[in-house]
């Protein structure tokens, strides 16, 4: 295992040990995560879930639901597995080493979450180092394919959220169209006069209803903090991010 840190997530209610020069879960897992709901005893699963940020996450905020991770890099496999035991979450949390772009075999869930590599194009960017590669780069598997695979994996008008660049967005509705419906995009802009640099993204398995755009959640604000109050308050796991309308 290579060089690794401790991280505290949710005002340090989640633990997260994860590769000091690798892949680093941050802010988008947190949003990831806050902007999940679900009914009691439903199964979540999210696909690339690297070392268990947003898993624990969710997890931490809804304790009623049972969640799998699917990660196809073993390193971060094993330390998503640690994390679990250190976060005592093992009763409800599972990970698995697996290729969303293969089988996954019988498996269904009531909600897919995901946080896909952002650039399917290696020569349309300056590359990270080679241990952060993996989770930037789309690889064998892109957009559709990730997006393919929630609809094996979910039961009927099972619900999919993801979060991803905000240019993106005309790439995940093309995705989405076939399949899914019912769809509401929340913008995350980092200040109000900019523009918004992700975009929060869930809708439903056949779904009917009418695509919806929310109001955007701002992230910073002029004052002295380092959030706005409601950013804050999600980082924090004290407010969740409202995707329905």
């Amino acid at each position: 295992m290579s060089e690794t840190t401790l991280d505290g997530l949710l005002d340090g209610r989640v633990q997260l040990r994860q590769s000091a020069h690798g892949y680093r879960a941050g802010m988008d897992a947190v949003l990831l995560a806050a902007s999940l709901a679900a009914k009691p005893g439903e199964l979540l699963v999210e696909f690339g879930c690297g070392p268990g940020a947003a898993l624990l996450c969710a997890a931490q905020r809804m304790p009623t639901c049972s969640y799998l991770g699917i990660e196809i890099d073993p390193q971060a496999v094993e330390l998503a597995t640690g994390n679990i035991a250190a976060n005592r979450l093992g009763e409800r949390v599972r990970v698995r080493q697996g290729d969303i772009a293969k089988p996954l075999g019988p498996l269904k869930a009531a909600q897919v979450f995901f946080n896909p590599p952002y650039f399917d194009d290696p020569t349309a960017l300056r590359l990270p180092k080679a241990e952060k590669q993996r989770a930037w780069l789309a690889g064998d598997a892109r957009l559709p394919d990730w997006i393919g695979a929630a609809v094996r994996v979910l039961e009927p008008k099972g619900r999919l959220t993801l979060i991803h660049r905000a240019d993106a967005l005309g790439d995940i509705l093309a995705a989405l169209a076939s399949r899914f419906g019912s769809v509401a995009i929340r913008p995350v802009h980092p200040r109000a006069e900019r523009p918004a640099k992700r975009v929060l993204v869930t809708a439903r398995l056949g779904g009917k209803a009418p695509l919806v755009i929310l109001p955007p959640l701002l992230l910073h604000d002029d004052g002295e903090a380092a959030h706005t109050a409601e950013a804050d308050a999600i980082l924090r796991g004290q407010a969740m991010i409202a995707m329905d309308v």
